[in-house]
């Protein structure tokens, strides 16, 4: 008797990070990737996106969790309609054709109990290449008018969008393309 309560008491214990794992769906509307991308050598154009969606599953106590996110290419806004029309073009996103690019983790990194990084693999044009985000900001708590659970924070990343393929207007247009996203999740 006293080994089967020791077994199920011990079973019991492993199965306590799963419980302790919440899942999160991206928030559309506080969501906002952009980017940032050296422009012919004389500044630095910014734009983001407008149109993302996504499940997050956050374990800080098994150091553990997913990201699956996916970012609509063709609500990417600079201020500029023409140029946003441009970066829709086969010239760039080619958003007829790869209307989505994602971001999928398994292996996300902690500091104490706060999201600090995540490695993963991003596919934009049909290519899959590892990025690694680094959380620069994160904060869970209640939020004060829906009183529901939210998580939010901050990322960044640099890729080569010569590995994605995207290699117009190189090198006038940088190859080097930081990331950065503001993100909140609501507890589902």
């Amino acid at each position: 008797m006293k080994t089967k309560l020791a077994a199920a008491l011990i079973a019991s214990a492993f199965a306590l990070p799963a419980i302790a794992a919440d899942s999160y769906t991206i928030d559309p509307n506080h969501t906002f990737p952009g980017f940032e991308i050296n422009h012919l050598g004389f500044s630095y154009l910014r734009g983001t996106f407008n149109s993302s969606s996504g499940k997050i599953v956050l374990d800080p106590a098994a150091k553990g969790g997913s990201m699956d996110i996916s970012i609509d290419t063709a609500s990417v806004s600079t201020g500029q309609a023409k140029r946003d029309e441009h970066l829709r073009s086969d010239e760039f996103f080619n958003s007829a054709k790869y209307p989505n690019m994602t971001f999928k983790s398994n292996k996300l990194k902690y500091s104490g109990n706060k999201l600090a990084g995540a490695d993963g693999e991003l596919t934009l044009l049909g290519v899959t290449k590892p990025v690694s985000l680094t959380v620069t900001y994160f904060n869970c708590g209640v939020h004060p008018m829906s009183k529901k659970t939210v998580c939010g924070g901050n990322a960044t990343a640099t890729i080569k969008r010569s590995d994605f393929g995207m290699t117009s207007f190189a090198p006038a247009l940088g190859d080097e393309v930081k990331l950065l996203i503001s993100a909140e999740a609501n507890k589902d």
